[in-house]
């Protein structure tokens, strides 16, 4: 993924940085006139054991110049390696590093897609009960956020998921649990209690095997008295939104992410 990836130009105007972020490195993209843009703290996908900062710097400087933020791609342990906790206490520093750096949390937002955006979501969670400043918002995108891996779309959608299966799934989860139990809230947000928590954007498409993630997640929150929304597009592979600008529905989808920052990060909401 990142020899792939890692050398795709950045967009117009962006520049990418690499800071120590304690013991995490995290990837700075930001626009040349954005010395006031709100911060979007990213984690990327790969099933919790693929992928890197690096391998999204391109997609990284693309939301930055689309969202008018300042994307900071979250370079956490993967298993085998380092297995769940790893990944949400990097989360965790890198968060801690940020506030630290900002000074404000009116105007972070977390985010990110497959098991980045189940690792946002576990984030706002353990920032909640560790009494940790709540940010703005989080955006999850195509979520992997129940790693027991029961949900009928798995089934219902395995012809139309080119990238992602039921198999798949439960090989990432065995890799990343080690017997952790898969039901818990900081694996399995979407069994987690949402209430207290900030507004919560979520995109997926309707032929993926974690479309049911996504609408659980959505109802979850929702459920707990969360401003959720939860925007469902069809026809669509697994995380389309990294594609963008290649094709119509991956800018509408990332414009909807720049929307909701907007709203959130704003002096009156």
């Amino acid at each position: 993924m990142e020899t792939a990836m890692s050398g795709l130009p950045l967009a117009d105007g962006v520049t990418a940085t690499s800071h120590h972020a304690g013991a995490v490195e995290v990837i700075s993209c930001s626009r040349q006139e954005g010395q006031n843009d709100p911060a979007l703290l990213y984690f990327h996908g790969g099933g919790y054991r693929l992928g890197s900062a690096a391998s999204y710097r391109a997609y990284g400087s693309h939301l930055a110049r689309a969202c008018s933020a300042r994307v900071l791609l979250v370079d956490y342990r993967l298993a085998p390696e380092h297995p769940y906790p790893a990944a949400v206490d990097d989360a965790v520093t890198a968060y801690r590093w940020l506030l630290d750096e900002q000074k404000t949390t009116g105007r972070v937002v977390f985010g990110g897609d497959s098991a980045g955006g189940g690792l946002a979501a576990a984030l706002v969670l353990r920032a909640r009960d560790e009494g940790m400043p709540l940010p703005a918002g989080v955006v999850c995108l195509s979520p992997w956020a129940d790693l027991t891996n029961t949900a009928a779309s798995y089934v219902r959608c395995a012809e139309t998921d080119a990238l992602f299966s039921k198999s798949s799934a439960d090989e990432a989860a065995g890799l990343y649990l080690q017997g952790a139990d898969p039901a818990q809230a900081l694996v399995s947000p979407a069994r987690a209690d949402w209430h207290g928590l900030p507004p919560l954007l979520i995109q997926a498409s309707e032929c993926e095997v974690l479309a049911d993630d996504a609408t659980a997640l959505a109802k979850t929150a929702r459920d707990a008295g969360v401003d959720v929304e939860l925007q469902l597009y069809s026809d669509m592979p697994h995380v389309w939104q990294v594609h963008y600008p290649m094709f119509p529905e991956a800018v509408e989808a990332v414009d909807q992410v720049g929307a909701f920052i907007a709203r959130v990060t704003s002096p009156a909401s």
